[in-house]
């Protein structure tokens, strides 16, 4: 690598790890971007070319299905068949689960230019390898993965997520369901306190109040938050306080880091008065007390752990890390009266109501140009297809037999399987970490990874029934700010947009007109209105703004 490569780098992993170290942190899922438009290359799915199968060692690094749990075991028998039937020597690496911590990973191999040879990235971070020359054209390897080609790669909107000057930089899974995460609220707590579910914000901080201080749990000790969360934001779409806090900022008619009705109105929603106005509400929250605090600190799993233990009654969880039967558990062995409901988003003091936004999403990966230039794409492409092919159910669900069986209908059942080893226990989620790789929501999959089930109290437990309420509700599009590129400065300005935003909360700077038009300024010393005006026209050019 070149001096002024490696310089750039060095530059960008110190101010990753400021980042990281500082501001918010966020869910493997934060960091899933994509685009509704059309893409600049058409994408090649003709027969696959012939290639000779030559012995290839492939490092991989994968964001994991599931951050609680670990990687595979070294005796995963997934190693020996991607051995035997593939030749490839395959060496799995699990990224942590905090988009900025991801972020750090790469960007310090880079500066090494040692990245691995396919491995998990957030958009942001994959246009500036783009702009470095570390990662390389897909394109190529399309035509090897005619399968995997048809049902991972053939959506013109993914796929220009990951364009850049005609070519295909990055290989764009399908990422999340849409609409996952939403507001839910003890409802055992309400009845305890004889309280009806909030729908203004105002009734919100009635109820978090009576729910911190008047013991809704009944044990007698204060040990209860009216609210829980978690700094969950990263990237320029994403940055701030994150997506716990949107349905806040929603009530105020600006959900989001971006304005995107309007060519006329685009622009940073932190412009407008409103956004200071939510911003002094969450102040209020915790100046009252009502949220848990030590949320600027908590991991997703630390935050997690606070709602299964029952320290929680109001919060904005992802349907299935709330209700599947795995995730549950530790929350029904801990509350068995227990019950979480969804509920609206309050509605704020000019009439809005917002549960965050909504940006289509996928999970892309980036093959280094190193691996490339030593001769690996061709395993790669082969690796990928077996995943799409002979191997998807064994990345999705593990063996057959052993951790599931299929039913008549070709759908996944437990019948027979012993219950120790059923795929979707906790302890068998190493073996299917890799799953977001297969995915491609199928009504098998959804059917299986999100099955009913019945709590200690007798209750029935519907995960695909919180998705559907959470999809009730209004959300506000914002899919176009996902192709907004980061300015060279980008881990300078997002921090400094974060980190002002945390110390308004909390209280470690006043919090007033004078000082907000003061933030505004240092975005603007930052570059914001330049990075506006580029990223309006390219919102326009796309066909998001008119």
């Amino acid at each position: 690598m070149s001096k002024s490569l490696s310089k750039f780098f060095l530059i960008a992993v110190a101010a990753a790890m400021i980042l990281t170290a500082c501001g918010p942190t966020a869910t493997p899922e934060a960091t899933e971007v994509a685009v509704e438009t059309e893409a600049p290359a058409d994408v090649v799915t003709e027969e696959p070319t012939p290639v000779p199968m030559e012995p290839a060692e492939l490092e991989i690094w994968v964001s994991g299905r599931v951050s609680e749990a670990g990687p595979p075991p070294e005796d995963w028998v997934a190693y020996q068949i991607i051995q035997d039937e593939l030749l490839i020597d395959l060496e799995l690496v699990l990224l942590p689960s905090s988009a900025g911590d991801q972020d750090t990973k790469i960007n310090t191999a880079a500066a090494s230019n040692s990245l691995p040879d396919l491995f998990f990235v957030s958009r942001d971070t994959l246009y500036d390898l783009v702009q470095v020359g570390l990662v390389a054209p897909v394109d190529d390897l399309l035509p090897l993965m005619p399968v995997r080609t048809e049902t991972h790669y053939s959506d013109p909107n993914r796929n220009a997520l990951v364009t850049f000057d005609g070519q295909m930089y990055g290989l764009p899974d399908p990422g999340q369901i849409p609409m996952t995460d939403g507001l839910v609220i003890r409802q055992d707590w309400l009845d305890a306190l004889g309280l009806q579910a909030p729908t203004t914000l105002d009734d919100f901080m009635t109820v978090a109040t009576a729910f911190t201080f008047d013991d809704p749990d009944g044990n007698g000790q204060a040990d209860t938050y009216g609210f829980c969360a978690f700094i969950d934001g990263s990237g320029l779409s994403n940055m701030g306080l994150g997506p716990r806090f949107n349905f806040i900022y929603g009530a105020y008619g600006v959900a989001g880091v971006w304005n995107l009705n309007s060519a006329d109105e685009f622009g940073l929603n932190a412009r407008d008065p409103r956004f200071m106005e939510a911003t002094q509400f969450i102040r209020s929250m915790v100046e009252a007390g009502v949220i848990d605090p030590d949320w600027p600190t908590l991991s997703k799993d630390d935050f997690r752990a606070g709602w299964k233990q029952g320290q929680c009654g109001i919060m904005s969880e992802n349907f299935a890390a709330l209700a599947n039967r795995s995730n549950y558990a530790a929350f029904d062995e801990n509350n068995p009266e227990g019950e979480w409901v969804v509920i609206p988003p309050p509605v704020g003091p000019y009439g809005d109501s917002s549960e965050g936004v909504i940006i289509q999403t996928a999970r892309i990966y980036a093959v280094s140009q190193r691996a490339i230039d030593e001769g690996k794409g061709p395993a790669i492409a082969r690796l990928l297809e077996w995943m799409a092919t002979d191997g998807y159910m064994l990345m999705a669900f593990g063996e057959e037999g052993v951790n599931f069986n299929l039913d008549n209908n070709g759908y996944i059942t437990l019948e027979g399987i012993d219950p120790e080893l059923a795929w979707n226990t906790s302890a068998m989620q190493p073996l299917t970490q890799l799953a977001n790789m297969v995915y491609i929501f199928t009504d098998v999959e959804l059917q299986a990874r999100y099955q009913s089930h019945t709590s200690l109290n007798g209750r029935t437990i519907e995960p695909l029934a919180f998705l559907a309420g959470f999809s009730e509700q209004p959300w506000t599009e914002a899919t176009g700010s996902a192709i907004i590129n980061p300015p060279a400065n980008a881990a300078d300005f997002t921090r400094f947009y974060s980190e002002n935003l945390v110390q308004f909360v909390l209280g470690q700077q006043d919090l007033n007109e004078e000082t907000w038009a003061a933030f505004l300024e240092g975005l603007d010393s930052l570059g914001a209105a330049d990075l506006e005006a580029v990223a309006k026209q390219d919102l326009i050019d796309a066909g998001f703004l008119r």
